[in-house]
């Protein structure tokens, strides 16, 4: 394996371990040696059973069969989500035959950032992944269940199944994904339509046209934004059957492979005589691998504040720095949007999850020896699913070389020597820049403050003309505490219209932007956040800032004497705390942690340590 990700993998194993040994006893003590629902008393057991049929409640009533919990998403407004409607009853049929019990556990909330973008809604997203971690737990909570299988797909859902699969972490899990919807319209021709419409060109309905030719059916959105990097990184842990992440909905392979799924988990209990644990089956080798997967790739930015959340709820602790050095010893492997014209779609077919496995196999890249679903080893994962003439799911040797060149490359030839990813540090604090998107010439950007305290005072002053200009735009009191995070993906059309002008352009927030933002340069995730008291609270508009890709600077170019004697500008609430369901998040929003450390309210009760050195 390459040296540099040994080392940062043994730095990480070495920081964890006090957090990694209080998390692994918690689990071990949590395990059974026989079913779990041994422990619950007749009346406990009766409750349990009451509305399962005679043979179900006939096997629960034993303590050698299995009960598998289900976990799932699902709701028919959302298009990555829909497909999950029909799950739960080919499951219960799946693990039926294999003489077990599935119930439906819980469903778990899912909203849509593409339905929130810009909208009050948006500012309950981030959050929402901390709910759907406690509404896992309350799924699971009932101490019935041997297995369980999780059903998500997107932006905060998959995370927040992650978070609350590993609070539970003495139960085997395995993810079933539900696949990405047919191509529409090119991602660059949306692009292009978005942007005319920002500058003034076209109108709503050429917009709402262009939108829905794009977003057309079931299935996940096609770009790679962060429900398909959720999809990758599920996979190269091990989670995921291997090359089931992006296997079309409502067609014969998907199913079989949901099947397949279901029968697996139960394979993976302690009545099994393979007792794997997922909290036990994910380890330091495992998160190293997800992040390497989502640098080779070019993945969302979001990921970078879930894995982390999601790694310390095992107990492992990672952070920005380790992001940053594993970008600089891992190659950009694959070209699809917004790093590319490609969608998901094209990349499945020039080879997919199975040759990009090979490939960072043999580039030393990834961890081959951890634990996965299928056994120990990756090798499984560098083969594709494939139906046989019994029509049932079989696993064979992939591609070995790619399909589209321009769509997934070889180690020895990347499209860029680095994953495209990197930390930002100066008197403004810590952040993180996408750099695998960016055009050449836009890396260091060296301008003019201008500031907001809300994206849409952006827009206003766009719509105005009052940009016509180089400048660093400003928004800030986006934090967590501040606002809940939200994405600010309504500026990139705005910005993207400025950058095509050939003004220089870029933005520094507290805020987050989309998993599909890229071309302009965006030092996001700032700590420490405006309203925790972060430099940024005293920019002014006029001063200079330096937003250095290169070098890994990120600067308010300001005398010391000068911010000395600055006050710092106070959160004007503005209603934003209020209406679409806000007020109800307010604990959680005042308890959320800076985004290095994930952004998540839940790590004092997960027991685990902030660090972020």
């Amino acid at each position: 394996m390459k040296t540099e990700i040994l080392q940062i993998t043994q730095r990480i194993i070495e920081r964890s371990k006090t957090t990694r040994k209080i998390y692994l006893a918690k689990i071990a003590a949590a395990k059974s040696a026989t079913v779990h629902r041994s422990s619950l008393s007749c009346g406990n057991l009766a409750h349990g059973v009451a509305a399962c049929g005679q043979s179900d409640k006939q096997k629960l009533r034993g303590l050698n069969h299995t009960d598998i919990a289900i976990i799932s998403s699902y709701n028919d407004m959302l298009s990555a989500h829909q497909p999950y409607q029909t799950y739960p009853d080919i499951i219960k049929a799946a693990v039926s035959d294999a003489g077990g019990v599935a119930q439906f556990a819980g469903g778990v909330p899912a909203m849509c950032d593409g339905v929130t973008q810009g909208q009050p809604g948006m500012d309950l997203s981030l959050m929402s992944r901390d709910v759907i971690a406690m509404a896992t737990a309350v799924g699971l909570s009932h101490n019935m269940f041997d297995g369980s299988l999780m059903l998500g797909i997107c932006d905060k859902i998959v995370p927040g199944l992650m978070i609350g699969s590993l609070t539970f972490g003495h139960l085997p899990t395995v993810f079933i994904p539900a696949g990405p919807m047919p191509s529409g319209i090119p991602n660059k021709e949306k692009a292009r339509v978005r942007q005319q419409f920002a500058k003034g060109e076209v109108d709503e309905e050429a917009l709402f046209k262009a939108e829905s030719a794009s977003y057309h059916s079931a299935g996940t959105c096609t770009f790679f934004g962060t429900a398909n990097s959720n999809q990758l990184v599920i996979e190269i842990m091990g989670l995921h059957l291997p090359g089931a992440s992006f296997v079309a909905p409502n067609t014969p392979l998907r199913e079989q492979l949901t099947r397949a799924a279901a029968r697996q988990v139960t394979r993976l209990t302690e009545q099994a005589g393979n007792y794997k644990p997922v909290g036990k089956m994910i380890d330091e080798r495992s998160i190293v691998n997800a992040i390497v997967a989502l640098l080779a790739t070019g993945g969302s930015t979001n990921l970078t504040m879930h894995i982390i959340a999601f790694a310390r709820a095992a107990g492992i602790i990672v952070n920005f720095q380790d992001f940053n050095d594993l970008s600089n010893a891992v190659p950009l492997l694959t070209k699809i949007y917004p790093n590319g014209q490609a969608d998901i779609n094209h990349f499945q077919q020039a080879g997919g999850m199975a040759l990009l496995f090979k490939e960072l196999i043999k580039a030393g890249l990834v961890h081959q020896d951890v634990e996965t679903i299928c056994g120990q080893g990756l090798e499984a994962y560098t083969k594709q699913p494939v139906l046989n003439e019994q029509g049932e799911v079989i696993w064979v040797d992939s591609v070995d070389v790619s399909g589209d060149s321009e769509v997934i490359t070889t180690a020895e030839k990347p499209f860029k020597a680095d994953g495209g990813l990197k930390v930002l540090k100066g008197n403004l604090g810590v952040s993180v820049l996408k750099t695998s998107s960016l055009r050449a010439g836009s890396f260091v950007i060296k301008a003019p403050a201008v500031v907001f305290e809300d994206q849409h005072e952006l827009q206003t002053a766009f719509d105005k003309g009052e940009l016509e200009k180089d400048f660093v735009a400003v928004v800030r009191f986006q934090g967590p505490k501040a606002r809940g995070m939200p994405e600010l993906h309504k500026l990139t059309p705005p910005l993207g219209v400025l950058q095509d002008k050939g003004f220089k352009v870029a933005l520094v927030t507290d805020g987050r932007m989309s998993g599909a933002s890229g071309k302009v340069p965006a030092a996001i995730h700032l700590c420490p956040e405006a309203l925790d008291g972060g430099l940024i609270a005293k920019v002014k508009t006029g001063d200079m800032i330096l937003v250095d890709g290169v070098s890994g600077e990120l600067t308010l170019l300001v005398s010391e004497q000068e911010l000395a004697q600055r006050s710092i500008a106070k959160f004007q609430v503005n209603g934003h705390h209020q209406g679409m369901g806000r007020e109800l998040f307010g604990f959680m929003r005042k308890n959320l942690s800076t985004a290095e450390t994930g952004a998540c309210s839940l790590f004092e009760e997960l027991n685990t340590e902030s660090n972020a050195g």
